[in-house]
Parts: structure tokens; C-alpha cells; sequence
């Protein structure tokens, strides 16, 4: 009887925990098997301990030039997302016009729409307008699908704005400029930042969109999905642990950052 009540109290801890586990269950693998020594071409049994692939993650042909390529792209998809779909958030918010209802509609077209549609949409386009398919035509896909994940986010923070605070910076003689940079910009600023790390992360994890816009472009995404055919080595999981663990850093430091200012201005 203790312990039912006990599990009663404790029941939806116990639940989040087990969720948690469940989401971390494949990084625990990709982890586990970074420091294995297949046998043969597959990764995908436990033959024994070794740290052969850590000390020379880019031994492999090619993993590291398409890690970088997919870097440079998600990092510039990341900025020209984000500095439109931001503008494009405080004009639906801000301002009254014309089919503004229609373009609230539209801009979560991108999300819904199957990636495989928009993948054939795009590539007919470049198709017709005699692009060459490269590098450009896959930032400008991945901007296009990630500027409706910004928008979403950027148009929340932007909502929940308290207007009284810009009126209050335009009463103390503030200029819109003024107003804009040290009022309006950094309430909004979780919410662009929200919408800039799921840019970058939707950018860089892209398959489906990125595979039919390529051409003879090879990203990591592609460059995995490739290897996977022959044999994926050991050096994949060792890329993805260490990007693991950069993103867990990330996160606890602006925890860090964000309780250290908490304790400064209580």
C-alpha cells in the first residue's frame, strides 16, 4: 500500500523520466558504438572497446568536407531565415493590410506540406529556370522551408509583447530607431533565438529536400545516407556524439547564464 501511494506521487516524475529515456535511448547507442571496433564493414554490432575512430574522426574520404558544407549552409539558411522571417513576423503582428489573413495562412504551408512535395516543387523550378544544382539552390530551399519555423516562433514572442513598454521608451524621448534596439529587440530576442537554433538544426538535418536540390552536392545528411549502403563507419557516430554533447553544453550554459542573471537582478 506504501508503494502504491508512493507511485502515486511520484507518478508523473516517473513518467517524464521514462519519456527522457526514451528520447536519449538512440544517442546512447550512437554514443556506445563511437568507441567500437567492427569487424567487418557494419557498425552495427559490439565486437570491442576502442578509440581508433576518436583520435582521427576524418579518416574517412569526404565525412568532413560534407560536415563542413552542411555547417556553412545551415548557418547561412540560420541567417537569412532569420533576418526574414523576423521581419516578416512584426509586419503580420504590427500592421494592417491587405491579404494579410491569406499570408498568415500561407506561411504554414511549408510546414505542412510533405517534404517530398516541396522537394519536386523546387527542383522543377530550378529545373525551368535553368539553375545549376549546387550549393545556392540548396541554401535557397533551406531557407524557404525554414523561414515558416521562424515566423512561428519570432510571431509568438512578438504577440506576448507588453506594448506599454515601446510607449514608455517614445515618452522618455526615445526614437523609433532607439526604441527598437534597446526595448522592442531584446524582449523579442528569445523568440528569434528560439527561431534561429531550429533553423540551423532543420537546415543541417535535411535529407528529402536537400537530396532532390543537390546535384553532385554531397551533404553529411547525404554523405550518411550514402555510407550507409556500403558500410557506415565508425567516424559517423563519433560526428554525432561530439555534436551531441556540444548542443547538451549549449544548453546548460544559457541555463547557467539564465539563473546567474535571475540571482543578479533579484
Amino acid at each position: 500500500m506504501a508503494f502504491v501511494n508512493w507511485l502515486k506521487r511520484h507518478l508523473v516524475v516517473l513518467a517524464g523520466l521514462l519519456t527522457l529515456a526514451y528520447l536519449l535511448l538512440p544517442n546512447i547507442v550512437v554514443t556506445v558504438f563511437s568507441f567500437n571496433n567492427p569487424k567487418g564493414r557494419f557498425n552495427y554490432t559490439w565486437q570491442e572497446f576502442s578509440t581508433e575512430a576518436w583520435k582521427d574522426p576524418c579518416g574517412v574520404s569526404g565525412l568532413c568536407t560534407s560536415l563542413g558544407l552542411s555547417l556553412q549552409l545551415a548557418l547561412w539558411a540560420t541567417l537569412g531565415a532569420t533576418l526574414l522571417g523576423t521581419m516578416i513576423a512584426f509586419a503580420l503582428v504590427r500592421y494592417r493590410f491587405r491579404a494579410r489573413g491569406a499570408v498568415n495562412s500561407l506561411i504554414f504551408l511549408p510546414m505542412a506540406m510533405p517534404e517530398v512535395v516541396m522537394a519536386a516543387s523546387l527542383l522543377t523550378l530550378f529545373l525551368n529556370m535553368g539553375a545549376q544544382l549546387g550549393f545556392w539552390t540548396i541554401l535557397i530551399a533551406h531557407i524557404m522551408f525554414c523561414l515558416s519555423f521562424v515566423v512561428v516562433a519570432v510571431k509568438a514572442r512578438v504577440m506576448s509583447m507588453d506594448p506599454r513598454l515601446e510607449q514608455a521608451a517614445q515618452d522618455l524621448y526615445a526614437g523609433p530607431v532607439q526604441t527598437f534596439l534597446r526595448v522592442t529587440l531584446p524582449i523579442a530576442a528569445p523568440g528569434i533565438a528560439a527561431g534561429a537554433l531550429l533553423a540551423f538544426a532543420l537546415s543541417f538535418d535535411d535529407f528529402i529536400i536537400t537530396n532532390f536540390n543537390a546535384g553532385s552536392t554531397v551533404t553529411f545528411p547525404m554523405f550518411v545516407w550514402g555510407s550507409a549502403q556500403r558500410g557506415t563507419p565508425v567516424q559517423v557516430n563519433v560526428i554525432g556524439t561530439a555534436m551531441f554533447v556540444i548542443a547538451v553544453l549549449l544548453v546548460v550554459a544559457s541555463l547557467l547564464i539564465g539563473n546567474r542573471r535571475g540571482r543578479q537582478k533579484a
